[in-house]
């Protein structure tokens, strides 16, 4: 058998374990080795050593860790309550006020760690039941919240932007940099949708009591200071630092850490329960990453070696697409393929088959990256796998069945939708301030 046969039966077996559900990362290393062994012998033990010190000693990766750390210590220490009566404060006397704070409060946690899951948790926790609670539609509530919670796929410090930065080697200071635009474009689309059903169907988004939206300015200013700009400092000070070439991502995340410690024992929640809990979370989800990362690239390493990803370079030349059309058939495989998968296993697994293509088409890698990381937010709300209809399902009233979430969250991927396409029609959006920034770098 040829070695390129041998490749290719390898990534069939590959797509075809993920399906029936098999452990990701253990499957690419055992693919790995067998199809390696089975290819060039026992080089390929000195592969995967290879592969797995890269890993343990890749800079990039350490944001991932710190920035998750972060996330979890300002998820747990309640900040995210305070925040959301803030806004929902402010943003009372408008239509729909409630979800209105809701995108925006999912917002700026975004802006503080990219960790979906808690970020649907959180809100499906906190705002979904008062949503509901105010007589607010049941569909629109869980589509806010599925969709608002899985903006930190995208808005920085995106743990998808590092993870794609390391499998790209490209800079992920400029992807975050690119990413700033089409984030908040896509957050004000949720908003725009939000007061545009509120305004047409009143009915969706009764107002709230005057109790709620009557409040002294005098205790907005008091709420303004104690929860939102804190934080908003926090956010600021991080991002900053790193889009303005004052630290590197990983040395801006050790300081977001301490900060987040700092902030939540200035709120008087940080202790030694929260803070177990929030390091335990953290090693879960690292680990997790740092095998896939070890799996992927001794999979791909292999891959390659055998000339599989060959054959696939040769079957898109072949088609004599254009750059527009590769970037539309790239982008529906990924949708597609975020129907059973999740994102790591895009990024890390499928995307970079496409990698060595995009000087070919002309493509610039950035770009492509936030188009990914925009396309792979469809996966969080796009059945079967849909990972935020299922985080809000176990936390939202039992009455909110999968249904309701998935029928909420759908007009929100057509915004998905709407916001790839604005961002290829317009792709200053996306490497305007990248390129402003670090011209001269």
């Amino acid at each position: 058998m040829s070695p390129e046969a041998l490749g290719l039966i390898q990534l069939f077996l590959l797509t075809a374990a993920i399906f029936i559900g098999f452990p990701t990362a253990f499957t690419l290393l055992a693919l790995g080795f067998v199809f390696g062994y089975l290819g060039f012998g026992h080089i390929v033990f000195d592969l995967m050593v290879q592969r797995a010190f890269f890993v343990m000693t890749n800079d990039v990766l350490i944001s991932i860790v710190l920035f998750i750390f972060m996330g979890f210590v300002v998820e747990r220490s309640g900040i995210l309550d305070r925040l959301f009566r803030t806004i929902l404060v402010i943003s009372g006397p408008l239509p729909g006020s409630l979800a209105l704070s809701t995108v925006l409060t999912s917002t700026i946690f975004a802006m503080a760690t990219g960790i979906i899951g808690a970020s649907v948790t959180v809100m499906g926790l906190m705002a979904a039941p008062a949503m509901i609670k105010a007589g607010y539609d049941t569909k629109l509530s869980a589509g806010v919240v599925c969709a608002g919670g899985c903006l930190g796929i995208l808005i920085p410090p995106s743990i998808l932007l590092i993870v794609y930065a390391a499998t790209a080697g490209i800079s992920a200071v400029k992807l975050y940099a690119a990413a700033l635009f089409p984030g908040f474009i896509l957050a004000g689309l949720y908003v725009g949708y939000v007061i545009m059903r509120a305004m047409i169907n009143p009915s969706l988004c009764p107002k709230l009591p005057r109790e709620l939206t009557d409040v002294p300015l005098g205790q907005v200013v008091y709420e303004l200071l104690t929860s939102f700009f804190p934080l908003a400092v926090l956010i600021a000070a991080v991002l900053g630092a790193i889009l303005f070439g004052l630290a590197t991502p990983s040395e801006a995340a050790g300081a977001g850490a301490l900060a987040s410690l700092l902030l939540a024992a200035a709120y008087r929640a940080l202790n030694f329960q929260m803070l177990k809990e929030s390091v335990f979370l953290c090693a879960r989800a690292t680990a997790m990453v740092c095998f896939l990362f070890i799996g992927s690239w001794t999979f791909s390493a292999v891959f390659a070696l055998l000339g599989g990803q060959g054959v696939i370079e040769n079957l898109f030349l072949r088609m004599n697409l254009s750059s527009t059309m590769f970037l539309i058939l790239t982008q529906f495989i990924i949708f597609l393929l975020g129907w059973p998968l999740e994102w790591t296993e895009i990024i890390i697994i499928f995307v970079p088959i496409f990698l060595p293509l995009l000087k070919t088409f002309e493509v610039d890698p950035i770009f492509f990256g936030i188009l990914v990381a925009l396309n792979t937010q469809t996966a969080f709300n796009t059945p079967p796998v849909a990972m935020a209809a299922f985080y809000l399902k176990g936390v939202a009233p039992p009455h909110v069945t999968l249904a309701d979430i998935f029928r909420g969250a759908l007009p929100f991927v057509w915004m998905v939708f709407m916001a790839m396409a604005l961002v290829y029609i317009f792709p200053e959006l996306v490497l305007w301030l990248p390129d402003y920034l670090y011209a001269a770098r």
